[in-house]
């Protein structure tokens, strides 16, 4: 893997807490829940990892397989994100702040996963907006970047 992507996700939209993440991601989402989940019915959706606001770690992909979660993409000129990321969705949404948890799990994951994979740099992040311009806009303007970034581990100091 040579690409980690972040997204975000609540569901319904605006919502946290709850199971309908896990049920979308595991394709048993009831679409009679909830209005939205009519509109999402069918989705076919995964990522490697879901970090909720509690900071609660879920793993739904094994990190070396295929998840879908970039849809239409391109990173650096390569199309087909899919292929050869790792898909991490924040429990959130584009304009509310995320939780102090979540940027500590999400370092310490970051982290593991450049231990592990040595095509994988601190370079080598993205949102969603990134790889699919115009389409998407998650992790969105309330992920701080630069918070992320200077809490990883400094190269070569991986987990």
């Amino acid at each position: 893997m040579e690409l980690l992507v972040i997204h975000n996700i609540s569901l319904p939209p605006g919502c946290f807490g709850g199971d309908a993440i896990e049920h979308l991601f595991t394709n048993c989402l009831d679409s009679t829940a909830h209005p939205y989940y009519a509109e999402i019915c069918g989705l076919q959706v995964s990522a490697h990892f879901l970090i909720r606001r509690c900071g609660e770690l879920v793993q739904f992909v094994a990190t070396g397989a295929r998840a879908w979660h970039a849809g239409v993409s391109c990173w650096r000129g390569r199309d087909n994100c899919n292929d050869f990321s790792i898909g991490v969705e924040l429990e959130g949404c584009d304009d509310v702040s995320y939780a102090d948890a979540q940027y500590a799990t999400l370092a310490v994951l970051t982290d593991t996963l450049i231990a592990a994979y040595p095509e994988l740099h601190s370079d080598h992040l993205a949102g969603h907006v990134d790889i699919a311009p115009g389409r998407k806009t998650d992790p969105g303007p309330a992920f701080d970047w630069a918070r992320y970034r200077a809490s990883l581990a400094p190269v070569g100091e991986s987990a």
